[in-house]
């Protein structure tokens, strides 16, 4: 799955339960989400691609022992500070991405390829994969990239819908950040 099917998958699911739990989507969960969605792919491409010190692109935080461990201790510490809200969507973004590169292999019966969930207990395989530029390359318009398309088409929509929860937030972080550095 590409970055904006993992975002759109993402967003889509939070927003569904944060309306089912009639609350409204806020500026910090939101973003959390976000990066939720990427983490698994800003871990294990750089540290499989550039530096090869794992396996693949889908192994370390592709790991659901990595990912539970993760998002409980993010939860842990954030529930002290009084955001809960923001682990859950890391939580929610996290999981969803891992959800999102898994059904696919899963639903075509070819379950080798979902052993990326159980790695170092099961085994790590190689996807041909070795850099960003050999990843891109392969992009090409199918049924599956329409429809990470389609539900990115759609994401924007509801997002939108939803009041842009989150860009408030990172269009004020530069006006903050000036004034907490004038202040010293």
């Amino acid at each position: 799955m590409w970055p904006w099917g993992h975002l759109a998958t993402g967003y889509l699911a939070y927003s569904l339960l944060v309306r089912v739990s009639g609350e409204r989507l806020r500026d910090y969960p939101t973003l959390a989400l976000a990066a939720g969605t990427q983490f698994p792919d800003l871990v294990d491409k750089p540290l499989a691609w550039t530096f090869g010190v794992i396996p693949n692109g889908r192994s370390l935080a592709h790991s659901i022992f990595t990912a539970v461990v993760l998002v409980l201790a993010i939860r842990f510490v954030l529930r002290r500070y009084g955001h809960a809200r923001v682990s859950t969507a890391f939580g929610v973004g996290y999981l969803v991405h891992l959800f999102g590169d898994a059904i696919g292999p899963f639903l075509a019966g070819e379950y080798y390829y979902v052993t990326f969930l159980g790695w170092p207990v099961l085994p790590a395989i190689d996807y041909g994969e070795k850099s960003f530029a050999a990843q891109l390359a392969t992009l090409e318009l199918s049924a599956f990239t329409a429809i990470e398309f389609g539900l990115g088409a759609l994401m924007i929509g509801l997002w939108i819908a939803d009041g842009r929860p989150g860009l408030r937030a990172v269009l004020e972080a530069p006006r903050l950040a000036y004034r907490r550095l004038s202040a010293n």
